[in-house]
């Protein structure tokens, strides 16, 4: 009876072995294969969606401008500051969601339109300054002149 007992224990260490270990993979699944795939699915998508002009960051975090995509050879053109170069494409990183450009023209209207509200009253002085120098001068031609 004692010789039963022990088989039928030994049966359910088994079970129990398989179902730590069906736990196990389906815990590795959901923790660690399943967002790489989700991350792989998002880096294909945006490299379908690469175009001209666009700004990106290699995985060398070289920022620059897409002028050409060659399917044909997985190539891409980037303009680094006119400076042209060739990259394949798995060596596009990220798609930067603003151009540099569009950073900067905002600060220079600001930095335009304060020049614009001071350039009155710096002019006004200006102007004052410049008839002060000129009378400055003129004294000093009739010094000259009288000796």
């Amino acid at each position: 009876m004692l010789g039963n007992f022990v088989i039928a224990a030994g049966g359910a260490s088994q079970y129990s072995t398989i179902i730590i270990l069906v736990i196990f993979l389906a815990l590795m699944y959901f923790l660690m294969l399943r967002p790489q795939q989700k991350q792989q699915k998002k880096h294909k998508d945006m490299m379908s969606e690469l175009k001209k002009g666009d700004h990106v960051v290699t995985i060398g975090r070289l920022h620059g401008v897409i002028d050409e995509i060659n399917d044909a050879d997985k190539t891409v053109t980037l303009d680094c500051d006119g400076i042209y170069l060739v990259f394949d494409l798995r060596a596009i990183s990220t798609v930067t969601a603003q151009a540099p450009a569009a950073v900067t023209a905002p600060v220079a209207a600001a930095t335009s339109e304060a020049a614009s509200d001071d350039q009155p009253a710096e002019s006004a002085a200006d102007s004052a300054d410049t008839a002060d120098s000129a009378a400055a001068d003129d004294g000093s031609d009739k010094d000259d002149a009288a000796k």
